[in-house]
């Protein structure tokens, strides 16, 4: 427990001098904020835009609260998980590149306790720029376009912020596997976009997939407020990110083999 408490700290101090507690969260917070706040403004935006005939009116109607949000959560999708990917890859696959990993496993220390800290870290980061990012969006949407029932609100955030977790996870077992950062980012994004793009496109086969709990969050948003699949993917969503975890620990113990 002593070992992972000082790894962790190490993790959280390093974030904070690349700024990662700084750029992450505002990068969130943008995203959350821009969404509303482009929705409230949009008739007038189109409005100034000009080259549009003499006489011609633009009308449309307004969207939802709840329909804002789940824009927003798309946004995620895309910018966010790129932004996630690239604050995260080179956790374990940079330390390994430098020597430092070399050093640390020279001495008497647990290999969970190191990739756990790792882990925590990285879940940290991620819930809170998810929570500032999401709870901006909430905040705003309320205030531009319309209340949006709390409990749905709350239900969504959980369940996409399991997605993000999952993606965090798969990257760093990725990192762990592969030196290059490039190698690294290109196939953690491949294959939560897989995901992603395969619960839209078979729903009947991958209804309890981890790569649905986007669709999930959006359903939980819908007048109806249910969503089929919900527990299934949460647990199984759960039990891979586990899985990632023991992987990432047997490849440190492969590849840093102790004397």
């Amino acid at each position: 427990m002593m070992q992972f408490k000082l790894f962790f700290r190490k993790e959280m101090l390093e974030m904070g001098r690349s700024y990662k507690w700084l750029w992450v969260p505002l990068v969130f917070l943008m995203l959350g904020v821009m969404q509303p706040v482009m929705m409230r403004f949009m008739p007038e935006i189109l409005k100034s835009a000009g080259n549009m005939p003499k006489g011609m009116t633009i009308t449309m109607a307004p969207p939802s609260g709840a329909e804002v949000l789940a824009q927003t959560l798309g946004q995620y999708s895309s910018i966010g998980i790129l932004i996630l990917v690239l604050s995260v890859m080179t956790m374990i696959s940079g330390e390994r590149q430098s020597g430092v990993s070399q050093m640390i496993f020279a001495k008497p220390v647990s290999y969970v306790s190191y990739a756990a800290a790792k882990w925590a870290s990285m879940l940290s980061l991620v819930t809170a720029s998810f929570a500032l990012g999401y709870g901006g969006a909430w905040y705003y949407t309320v205030q531009m376009i319309g209340t949006v029932e709390a409990g749905a609100v709350v239900k969504a955030g959980l369940f996409y912020l399991l997605w993000l977790w999952f993606a965090g996870a798969l990257t760093l077992l990725v990192s762990s596997l592969l030196d290059s950062a490039p190698g690294i980012a290109f196939v953690s994004l491949g294959a939560a976009l897989l995901l992603s793009v395969a619960s839209g496109w078979l729903p009947r086969y991958t209804v309890y997939s981890p790569g649905s709990l986007p669709q999930i969050s959006a359903q939980w948003l819908e007048p109806a407020g249910e969503a089929k699949g919900a527990v299934g993917a949460a647990l199984l969503c759960l039990a891979c990110i586990f899985i990632f975890f023991a992987a990432a620990v047997y490849r440190m113990k492969f590849r840093n083999p102790k004397g």
